[in-house]
Order: structure tokens, then sequence, then C-alpha cells
């Protein structure tokens, strides 16, 4: 029979292309690696591997046992999640990865569900931003991410993966109690003030960015982080306006003036996991505690909202 860890390295090769890819996604060296795919080559008789180059590249024999390979992992993944919904209640450890928001806002909350609903699921949480959380998820180091989507923005979908929308959540302006920059009549009168953003490659910084210029202003950025409380904090000390995820709303905007942009932009938010693993109950049990967790937020109803 097959040894079912070296069809992974194999199906892996396929998936990441290069020895030291996967080497590095799991914690091995690439002789390892190696060693491993050579004694898979040794079981199958068959070649699998050849090099191209400095590179090692499967055949074609090697590309259709690595597209089996993939099945059976899948199909494997499929009959654990079947035999733990026979067993009943959701248990064991479930590794999440998140990007910074939910887990300022959804995370505490969703912990405190499980713990009345599902006792026995334990979380193991780390925070990651979405791409390299969906290859965690693809290399089995996470069992459910959380991602988001911006408006305008490619909608991020791998193969193989089950995916579950969370909540639409508003993308909030944060403008300073007091200063001139605090009460704006219109969007437009904000194109000379200090904007704190994210940082420009990724997805909330590229929203920001291609949305005020869709509004004809080019953005005056003086901080750059990825935080999104540190924005706020620059906000509060009248040094910046921003923008913010609507899910950190009621709890951390204190000392600031919210308003709700032309348009009315939202971001999506979804949890995803491997496709195999989707009817798995402690996947359920996380999916519908964090649904749970989302409606508590505050709705955000009556903000007023600023004209372009």
């Amino acid at each position: 029979m097959l040894n079912l860890h070296r069809l992974f390295l194999l199906h892996e090769l396929r998936r990441l292309e290069t020895m030291s890819a996967v080497a590095s996604a799991h914690s091995m060296s690439p002789s390892a690696v190696s060693q491993q795919l050579s004694q898979l080559e040794r079981e199958t008789k068959v070649s699998l591997l050849r090099q191209v180059g400095r590179r090692v590249v499967l055949t074609d024999a090697g590309v259709q046992l690595a597209r089996r390979a993939g099945e059976v992992l899948s199909l494997l993944e499929t009959a654990q999640a079947e035999l733990a919904a026979a067993s009943g209640e959701a248990g064991g450890l479930l590794r999440v990865a998140s990007f910074q928001t939910p887990m300022i806002a959804l995370a505490p909350a969703t912990v405190a569900v499980l713990a009345q609903r599902s006792p026995d699921l334990q979380l193991e949480m780390a925070q990651q931003e979405v791409e390299p959380a969906y290859e965690g998820l693809l290399a089995h180091r996470y069992d459910v991410i959380l991602g988001e989507d911006y408006p305008g923005g490619q909608q991020v979908v791998r193969r193989g993966t089950d995916r579950e929308e969370v909540l639409r959540d508003p993308l909030l302006l944060v403008l300073p109690d007091v200063g001139p920059w605090s009460a704006p009549g219109r969007l437009a009168e904000l194109a000379e003030a200090p904007w704190a953003l994210d940082p420009a490659g990724s997805r909330t910084g590229l929203w920001a960015r291609t949305y005020l210029r869709q509004a004809g202003i080019e953005p005056r950025v003086r901080f750059t982080t990825p935080d999104p409380l540190l924005q706020v904090h620059l906000v509060r000390t009248g040094h910046a306006v921003a923008f913010v995820p609507g899910i950190i709303a009621a709890e951390h905007l204190g000392g600031t003036r919210v308003r709700r942009p032309p348009g009315d932009p939202h971001r999506s938010l979804y949890t995803a996991a491997r496709a195999g693993a989707a009817r798995h109950p402690s996947l359920l049990a996380f999916r519908a505690a964090l649904r749970a967790a989302a409606q508590e937020l505050s709705a955000l109803e009556g903000l007023p909202r600023l004209p372009a």
C-alpha cells in the first residue's frame, strides 16, 4: 500500500512547484522531501520526477498520481468528518487562522459562545493575513481561516476549499472629535487631510486609495500601518483621518466622529475550510458560534452619511 505521507508530499509538490517550497511549508529540509519522494518512486516502480535544469518537476505519471493523492486526502478528510458526526458532539482541537480585526472583535465572543455550546472543543488561533492563511489551510496547518473581500477587488477562492460568508461589514470614515477635520460637510473637503491608511499593497490599503481617487482625492498618507487600533488612536489624537471596519466600531471608536462614506461601502468576511472537512461537527460548531458572535455586534444604525 502506498504511504499516505509520501503521497501528501507529492500532492504538495504539484501545488507548490518546488522542493524548497514544500520543505518550507512543512518544516522539513529539501533533502528530506527529496528522500521521501524518491522512496515513493521506488514503491511505485514508476518515474514520478525528472530534473529540468536545477528544478525537479513531475512527470506525467507524477502529475496523475499527485491528482489522485489530492482526491484520496479529501476523501479521507470526508470520512473523518463523517465518523466525527456519528460520534456526536464537537470536540478536540480546531486550528484557526484569522487576520487582525476578527481577532479583535469576533474571537473573544466566539470563544465565549463555544465555551457554552461545545465545551469539549478547543480553539487554537493564529493571526495571519489572508494569503499565508490560505497557504497554511492547504498545507493542513490550519483547519479553518477567516478572510475578507473588498468592493471592486478580486474575490479569493481556492480550489478544494469550502467557503461560507460570515457578514457584510461596513467600512466607516473616522474623524477627530475636534479640529479642522472633525466636521466636513462633504468627502471632498478632506482632500488636504492627513490620512492613516493600510499599506498600499494590502487589500484594505488598495481599496482605500482606489476609493478616494475615484472620489477625486489623492490622499496625503501621513501614517502607513495595518493596525486599525493605531489608526483610530491617530484619529482620536487629531493627527489623521482614517477608514475602519464596522466590527470594531462598538468598543474602539470612543473620542472620534464616525460617518458612513458616500456609497456605503462594505467588505465581506468569510470562513474557508478544506472541502473534505466541510461537514465536520467541530467546523460546523465554530462557524455557528462565529455567526452568533457577529450578530451580537452593533448594527450601527443611524450613523450619518457624508455626501461626496
